[in-house]
């Protein structure tokens, strides 16, 4: 795969991301349960990473792939989720999104779908 490539966040943000930790729903902790310690084709995930002015739900470095549970709030903040998906892609992030339904209620697609991705990827490259 690639080499780790780490993208720069304001500094102020790890307070933020630190509360987002302590704080997940009950979708980020159930995928966080799933695909911690390399759980997944052995790579590493983080969460609630800060990156550039955002925080994304999970990180891998190796994959430059953003995992991103998407609740209520999505909605709401459609506009400004785009925008950050956007400007983070620029930067060569890749995102696969999926509904806070969905993973409580099918982890086990979820986690395929993941698993497949990665699986492409390593194809690809």
């Amino acid at each position: 795969m690639r080499k780790n490539k780490i993208i720069p966040y304001r500094e102020d943000l790890k307070s933020k991301a630190r509360e987002l930790r302590k704080n997940s729903t009950l979708s980020e902790v159930l995928l966080w349960q799933e695909i911690k310690e390399r759980k997944i084709h052995r790579y590493q995930f983080h969460r609630q990473l800060p990156m550039l002015n955002y925080i994304v739900d999970f990180y891998c470095h190796e994959l430059q792939l953003a995992i991103e549970v998407d609740g209520d709030s999505h909605d709401r903040n459609y506009t400004y989720d785009v925008e950050r998906q956007k400007e983070l892609e620029q930067l060569g992030v890749r995102f696969l999104r999926f509904d806070d339904l969905a993973v409580k209620r099918n982890l086990s697609d979820v986690l395929r779908a993941i698993e497949g991705w990665i699986a492409e990827q390593k194809d690809i490259v």
